[in-house]
């Protein structure tokens, strides 16, 4: 079972990324080198929102996929355990008044919605932060009509030996110090990314059997930026 949301792992995650809100989509392009953005196109991609869909995006933090996804005509629930997060998306939605975006404070592990609500669903860097990855997929997929898609955008290690090497040297030295320019909170955010990206992998080798065994069908990895990026996507049967 996930622990609950006083969990250390859960409240690590708040603390870490609250009061990051104001800088925090400029500063996820920076810290990838410019990747980020290409990354969420290709979520977007992945999910391929159709018109008058009902599209579930979790972990939505300031809403940039919500907003992407509601721009090709779908109506888009965001939600996210981050109040500070969930400010800034609302704010940015007052400059875009005529998309059908709303934002809720919700869970992934327990999401407050009733069985296949949606017709998509997206999540964002989620699975380093919940305890019980397959309960959590299964949670996702429950409120997935039949047939539903999902999408998943996460970091990723690169698997060749030597980009792995330079990209050890980008996490480990690059993202701290480029995080201490901007601020001490920034710098913990650099510090911290590298060595928890590599542990999610070392604890989930197989990102595609763990989506499978939550039930989830027509499972495709990509990887994107020679591995530093990875866009799953999957149908619920």
């Amino acid at each position: 079972m996930a622990e609950p949301a006083g969990s250390p792992r859960k409240r690590h995650a708040l603390e870490l990324f609250s009061g990051l809100p104001e800088r925090y989509d400029r500063m996820g392009a920076l810290l990838s080198f410019g990747q980020d953005p290409r990354w969420r196109d290709a979520l977007v991609r992945a999910i391929n929102p159709q018109p008058g869909q009902e599209v579930l995006d979790v972990a939505t933090g300031t809403g940039m996929v919500a907003f992407a996804l509601a721009r090709q005509g779908s109506r888009v629930v965001g939600l996210d355990q981050s109040e500070d997060m969930l400010g800034r998306a609302r704010s940015k939605l007052r400059t875009e008044p005529e998309l059908a975006v709303s934002f809720v404070r919700g869970e992934a592990e327990r999401l407050p919605f009733p069985d296949g609500r949606f017709d998509a669903l997206s999540f964002t860097y989620l699975l380093r932060y919940v305890d019980d990855r397959e309960a959590t997929m299964r949670e996702l997929a429950r409120v997935l009509r039949p047939g539903g898609r999902i999408a998943m955008l996460e970091f990723g290690v690169p698997p060749s030996p030597a980009l792995r090497a330079l990209w050890r040297i980008h996490t480990r030295y690059v993202l701290p110090a480029v995080g201490r320019l901007v601020s001490p909170a920034w710098y913990e955010v650099g510090r911290f990314l590298g060595p928890n990206i590599e542990a999610f992998y070392a604890a989930e080798p197989d990102l595609v059997a763990l989506w499978q065994r939550a039930g989830i069908d027509r499972v495709s990895l990509r990887r994107m930026s020679f591995g530093a990026g990875i866009v799953m996507d999957g149908v619920v049967p």
